[in-house]
């Protein structure tokens, strides 16, 4: 499939999301390119509607339910938005994909990785399991907790970062021993917005010019 897929990874907190946007408008002005942002596990209507009940930590629920819903929120957001965008040459920016599930599914909540992967297969293709880029974003936990509180209180406790200190350090292991089984590149998030963000720009132009996107 052409286009590029380019995802942001990492712990909540860590600021994916910022990050992925400000890509997104650095490629837009750049190469003129079509860009969607998804942030998983929201995305079009049914997911976003999906994401209010995995978001709620309200409701109690076991690890497989929590695969089964976000994967049933990624499948209808990609096949509906995404490859669409692909298809058409564009570039397709993701803040999570499916090595969130492994994580927080796989490691954390104990379903195991190879079973959340298998589980993901049934119900997304090829290219979805394989981004021309994956970087994880990492950030100390001190910092990281204090960028959630500065978000506000929500309506119900969000059913991952409302979880304690054990899970959180289950979640930043299980983040490190991927990257370092897979090479995955990572990036301390503690840095200024400006010096994250132009390393993730080093590195989603290396890899939009090793897919062929624009010329190396």
């Amino acid at each position: 499939m052409p286009g590029a897929y380019i995802v942001g990874e990492g712990n909540d907190g860590t600021g994916k999301s910022t990050q992925i946007d400000l890509l997104a408008t650095f490629i837009r002005e750049e190469y003129g390119a079509e860009v969607l942002v998804l942030h998983e596990p929201d995305g079009c209507p049914i997911s976003s509607e999906i994401r209010q009940i995995i978001k709620n930590g309200s409701l109690e629920r076991d690890a497989t339910t929590n695969l089964l819903l976000i994967t049933a929120s990624r499948h209808e957001t990609w096949f509906r938005d995404a490859v669409p965008v692909l298809e058409r040459g564009g570039v397709v920016l993701s803040a999570r994909n499916e090595l969130s599930s492994e994580i927080y599914q796989g490691v954390a909540e104990g379903l195991g990785v190879e079973h959340v992967r298998e589980v993901t297969r049934m119900f997304m293709d090829e290219r979805y399991m394989n981004p021309d880029l994956t970087v994880i974003f990492t950030l100390d936990d001190e910092i990281r907790r204090a960028r959630i509180a500065a978000r506000g209180e929500l309506q119900n406790p969000d059913t991952f970062e409302s979880r304690g200190d054990e899970f959180q350090k289950l979640l930043n292991k299980g983040y490190a021993e991927i990257a370092n089984k897979r090479s995955l590149p990572t990036i301390d998030a503690g840095q200024s917005i400006d010096d994250v963000q132009q390393r993730f720009r080093d590195l989603a132009t290396k890899a939009l010019a090793n897919s062929g996107f624009i010329k190396a």
